[in-house]
């Protein structure tokens, strides 16, 4: 069994508030928020009318896709094959064009998606069946509700000739497809991988969510305000959509070739809590979560205390102090000896099965460009965590990262735990 070292050498994001990575590091710098009203929202009664939605979208989507291939992909296909487009060339990898005799058999791709093709089946292909068009469909419609589409779209435009595929865990999907990934390069099954997540824009995938009173419904009027993780006048996550994707290589084959490397996967870890210990379909066992951290910590060789910064899961809802709690006991640092922690979904929103790679993207940026981006919308912090406070920036922090933490919570129970170095 091969026992490869892992590194980050490609970016590339979609996101509500930026897209690409200059965009991205200027928002997250500013503490700009891409969350907006939703019409759509509002007509259909929902409770909460805001959304983190990728701007721009449609009017440069042309430039990554042919006609041909745009009639088969709905918002998460295209989200993530712009993503990943992007994250190829910034790893210095070059994208075939269709009819080059190419293939990158040592290079696959695993991107997560939470809901995936719903958008498909509701607005196409649940009408059609009702009015008895069947026939009529066209025969794109599998292509765009399989849940392996958003991946296996990437091996045709990218030519990946290794493991091509989807995971899907909740809200824990996207950092655990880049682990996933890691794992495949470590043990030796590939020497690349292009890894992340993917979450489409429609009403389909959150009406559920809306449903649970689990959305924010308190800032329809302020936008921009209403994803509010660690603050005393939280009142539910804001749903949104994009993709972040990564690009990670074994250093052999980085060197090899000259790639610029962020920084190194030193450790992770993914559990289940089982439903059992505290843990429901939608609560985290915070045994599991606790175990999730430190066996990510343990397989990355440093010390709990090595850990400079925090990129939490904090989603803005009654979970935020509990994974304050879990942080702090996981790693046995308290208030005065704990990192720096931030949430990327006070401007983003939670993209479900994309947040992982969202965040992760954002997590690395941050590392490489020595800052720590402000929490937004938390001045009135949480009474019940306080204490904390004083770790959480409001402002952009410049300051060097030497060791991070990115962790992600999923419905089912599930936690997933990545421990990243910078490469200096």
């Amino acid at each position: 069994m091969s026992n490869r070292r892992v590194v980050v050498t490609g970016l590339g994001v979609i996101a509500p508030n930026a897209r690409g990575l200059k965009e991205y590091e200027a928002a997250l710098r500013a503490g700009k928020s891409g969350l907006k009203f939703q019409p759509e929202l509002a007509e259909l009664a929902f409770g909460c009318h805001v959304a983190g939605v990728p701007a721009s979208v449609e009017g440069i989507k042309e430039q990554y896709f042919r006609a041909e291939d745009l009639l088969a992909m709905n918002s998460p296909m295209i989200f993530a094959g712009m993503a990943a487009i992007d994250a190829f060339k910034d790893a210095g990898l070059k994208v075939p064009a269709w009819d080059e005799d190419l293939l990158y058999e040592d290079t696959g791709a695993i991107i997560g998606t939470g809901i995936g093709g719903i958008e498909t089946f509701a607005e196409k292909i649940y009408p059609a069946v009702i009015a008895k068009r069947v026939r009529r469909l066209g025969s794109a419609m599998v292509e765009q509700t399989m849940a392996s589409a958003v991946s296996a779209k990437l091996s045709g435009l990218l030519a990946l000739g290794n493991q091509v595929t989807t995971n899907s865990s909740a809200c824990s999907t996207g950092t655990e497809a880049v682990i996933m990934g890691y794992d495949r390069i470590k043990a030796g099954y590939a020497d690349r991988m292009v890894v992340g997540g993917t979450e489409g824009v429609s009403p389909y995938i959150w009406a559920g969510f809306d449903a649970m009173r689990v959305l924010s419904a308190k800032f329809n009027d302020t936008p921009e305000k209403a994803s509010r993780p660690m603050s005393a006048t939280s009142a539910g996550f804001v749903p949104g959509a994009g993709s972040g994707i990564l690009v990670i290589e074994s250093l052999e084959a980085a060197k090899a070739r000259g790639a610029r490397i962020y920084a190194e996967i030193l450790g992770a870890s993914i559990t289940s809590g089982g439903m059992r210990k505290g843990g429901t379909m939608t609560a985290q066992s915070p045994h599991s979560v606790r175990r999730c951290i430190r066996d990510a910590v343990t397989r990355s060789g440093i010390s709990a205390k090595d850990i400079q910064y925090i990129n939490g899961h904090l989603t803005a809802t009654m979970a935020d102090p509990y994974e304050l709690g879990n942080w702090s006991a996981a790693l046995e640092r308290g208030p005065g000896a704990f990192p720096y922690i931030n949430s990327t979904k006070s401007m983003i929103g939670h993209a479900l099965g994309a947040s992982g790679g969202l965040e992760l993207v954002a997590t690395v940026l941050q590392m490489h460009k020595n800052f720590v981006h402000p929490s937004i919308n938390c001045e009135d912090f949480n009474e019940e965590i306080k204490d904390f406070a004083q770790h959480v920036p409001t402002k952009t922090k410049e300051t060097e990262i030497n060791y991070a933490a990115k962790a992600s919570f999923g419905f089912g129970d599930v936690n997933s735990c990545i421990i990243l170095k910078s490469w200096r």
